[in-house]
C-alpha cells in the first residue's frame, strides 16, 4: 500500500485504536484485515465532512477510553459512596449487581476530542475527561435532590433509594475526586486544568443558586435566564473542551476558542433540554411527563413566553403563580399550550440553532490558531462539529 496507510495506521494508534485498521477502513499494509481502501478523495471527505461522522461510535470510543480511569477513581471512595456512585453512573443496580446503563459521557468526549483537535492523542486528556464527568455527576446528584426528582435514566435517583444525606455526601465525594484525578496527572498542564475546573464549579454553583432563586420570583428576565443556563450548563461544557486543549498543550488562543465552542454548545444543549423538559417523550428522556412544568420551572422557553408572549404570556404568568391548581396532566398540558402560544417553544428552538452556529464559528478559528494537515486532527474537528449538531437535534 501507499505511505498513506502507514501514516493513517500510526495516527489511529496514537488516538487509541487497536490493531492495524485505521478509522476510515484502510487495508493493513500486509493485506490482512480491514477493507479495501477508499479512494483518496473519499477519505479526505470522510475526514472533513461532519455529516459522515458516526456520533454514536465517537461517543463509545471516548467512553471506552475514559471508563477505566473513571472506575478506578470511584473505587477509591468509601464503600457507601462508591456503591452509590456506581449505581448513579449506571454500572450497577441498587443491590450492587453489574448493569449496563449510564449517561452519554458527552463531557469526556468533548475533552478527548478537543485534545485531538489540537493535534494531541486522546490519551493525554483522559484524566480531564474523568474529572469533568465526575463534576457533572456531582451536580446531577445534588440537582436531583434540589428538584425532588425521584427518577433519572429510567430508574430511581440516589436520594430516592438511599436518602438525601447519602446523595449529598456521594456528590461531595465525586467533586473531591475530580480534583484528585486531575492533580495526580504528571503533565505540565494539569495544575492549570485543575484551577479552571475549580472556577467552573464555582460558576456552576452560581447558576444553580440562580435557578433556585427564580422559583420565588415572578420577574425573571430572559437575559438572567440565559446567564443562569450558562452557569448551570454552558460553563462545564466549555471547561470540558478547554481542559482537553490545556492538557494537549495548546496555545492560549486555541484554548479560548475551544472554551467558547463548548460554552455556546452548552447553551444550545440547555435550550434543547428545556424543550425536552416540557415536550420530551418520557420513554426516551427517562423523566416524568411535563416534568419542568410540574415544578413550575422558569426555564428558557417559559421565561421567554412570559416576557414576550403577550396575552398568552400573561396567562402563563398567572398559571405559574397558581401551583394550587394541581399537577395533573390536563393542568400541565394547559401550561405547555400557553408556553407554545406565547412563542417560547419556537424561540428556544431558533435560539438553540443560533448558539450552535456560534459554537461552530468559534471552532472554525482553530484553523487560524493551529493550522494542520494532519488527518486525525482534521477528523477530530469534524467530530466536534458533528457532536454539536447531534446534541442540538436530540430527543433525550
Amino acid at each position: 500500500m501507499a505511505r498513506d496507510d502507514g501514516g493513517c495506521r500510526a495516527q489511529w494508534r496514537r488516538r487509541g485504536g487497536g490493531g492495524d485498521q485505521c478509522p476510515v477502513g484502510c487495508r493493513r499494509p500486509d493485506g490482512g484485515g480491514g477493507v479495501t481502501a477508499a479512494p483518496r478523495e473519499d477519505r479526505s471527505r470522510q475526514r472533513t465532512d461532519p455529516t459522515t461522522v458516526d456520533v454514536a461510535a465517537v461517543l463509545r470510543r471516548c467512553r471506552d477510553l475514559v471508563d477505566p480511569a473513571l472506575r478506578a477513581a470511584v473505587a477509591r471512595l468509601d464503600p457507601a459512596s462508591a456503591a452509590q456512585s456506581a449505581y448513579h453512573l449506571g454500572w450497577t443496580d441498587r443491590d450492587g449487581n453489574p448493569s449496563r446503563g449510564g449517561g452519554k459521557a458527552l463531557r469526556p468526549a468533548l475533552a478527548l476530542l478537543a485534545a485531538e483537535a489540537c493535534g494531541a492523542p486522546a490519551a493525554v486528556a483522559v484524566p480531564g475527561g474523568a474529572a469533568v464527568e465526575l463534576v457533572h455527576n456531582f451536580s446531577l446528584l445534588h440537582d436531583d435532590l434540589i428538584d425532588g426528582d425521584t427518577e433519572r435514566r429510567h430508574r430511581p435517583t440516589v436520594w430516592a433509594v438511599w436518602g438525601a444525606p447519602s446523595a449529598v455526601l456521594a456528590g461531595d465525594a465525586m467533586l473531591a475526586l475530580a480534583q484528585e484525578v486531575l492533580l495526580e496527572d504528571p503533565s505540565s498542564g494539569a495544575p492549570a486544568a485543575a484551577l479552571l475546573l475549580t472556577r467552573t464549579v464555582r460558576e456552576l454553583v452560581g447558576g444553580q443558586v440562580a435557578d433556585v432563586a427564580f422559583a420565588d420570583r415572578d420577574d425573571v428576565g430572559v437575559d438572567e435566564c440565559l446567564a443562569m443556563a450558562h452557569g448551570k450548563t454552558g460553563t462545564l461544557l466549555g471547561a470540558s473542551t478547554e481542559v482537553g486543549a490545556v492538557l494537549a498543550g495548546a496555545p492560549a488562543a486555541a484554548c479560548a476558542a475551544l472554551r467558547t465552542f463548548g460554552e455556546q454548545l452548552g447553551l444550545a444543549f440547555q435550550l434543547v433540554d428545556d424543550l425536552l423538559g416540557i415536550w420530551g417523550d418520557p420513554s426516551v428522556t427517562g423523566k416524568p411527563v411535563l416534568a419542568d412544568l410540574r415544578e413550575r420551572k422558569k426555564s428558557l422557553p417559559v421565561t421567554w413566553a412570559v416576557v414576550h408572549g403577550g396575552d398568552a404570556g400573561r396567562d402563563l404568568a398567572a398559571w405559574l403563580a397558581r401551583p394550587e391548581d394541581g399537577d395533573d396532566e390536563l393542568t400541565l398540558r394547559r401550561g405547555a399550550a400557553l408556553v407554545e402560544a406565547g412563542g417560547g417553544r419556537a424561540w428556544a428552538g431558533d435560539e438553540a440553532r443560533r448558539r450552535l452556529a456560534a459554537a461552530e464559528t468559534a471552532l472554525a478559528t482553530l484553523a487560524e490558531h493551529l493550522p494542520t494537515t494532519d488527518p486525525a486532527t482534521t477528523r477530530a474537528r469534524a467530530e466536534l462539529v458533528a457532536l454539536g449538531r447531534h446534541l442540538a437535534d436530540r430527543e433525550a
